[in-house]
């Protein structure tokens, strides 16, 4: 089982937003190595670390779960809309998402600031000059530390997450 990091803009869409909705669609990525990510790598049950990026300060604030296998982002399809590809057909989508359900909030946010200075966690790609992918994967030991140091024990994370119905809310 892999574990991943997902970068989202908390105005945007933010831990609290996941905690509301519960299940939500991971659409918009346009980067082929984070669609990748999803299209190829994702297992439904797995664990990622939602980080608040563009944020004063940004990082790691809560836990989300890979709700489901991927799927054709509809976002691609919509002329009128940001995330339009006008070269993805229905018959051969070039966007992939997953849906992502709410795990937890973390008890306390870990800053980018603590994660670089963390020698434990420094080697994690967020922490890494130039990393400006939205979703990365995380190491089981990495994930184990991020969790203790936000005070998450993870009571129940790996429990069969209940059926949730993803609610379309936009592009991320």
């Amino acid at each position: 089982m892999s574990h991943w990091l997902i970068k989202s803009e908390p105005e945007v869409f933010g831990i609290a937003d996941l905690a509301r909705v519960r299940c939500e669609p991971w659409s918009g990525v346009r980067n082929y190595q984070a669609r990748n990510f999803m299209w190829k790598d994702m297992q439904p049950g797995e664990l990622a670390l939602f980080y608040h990026s563009n944020a004063k300060p940004p990082g790691i604030v809560g836990v989300a779960r890979v709700a489901g296998p991927p799927r054709p982002d509809p976002t691609q399809f919509d002329p009128a809309g940001e995330y339009f590809d006008a070269k993805a057909k229905a018959s051969a989508p070039r966007w992939w998402l997953v849906d992502f359900e709410y795990v937890a909030t973390l008890p306390r946010m870990l800053t980018l600031t603590e994660l670089k200075a963390d020698p434990t966690l420094a080697a994690m790609a967020v922490c890494q000059r130039g990393s400006r992918l939205s979703i990365n994967p995380v190491s089981a030991s990495h994930f184990a530390r991020v969790c203790q140091l936000g005070g998450w024990d993870g009571a129940g994370s790996q429990a069969a997450p209940p059926p949730l119905v993803p609610t379309p809310h936009g592009p991320l």
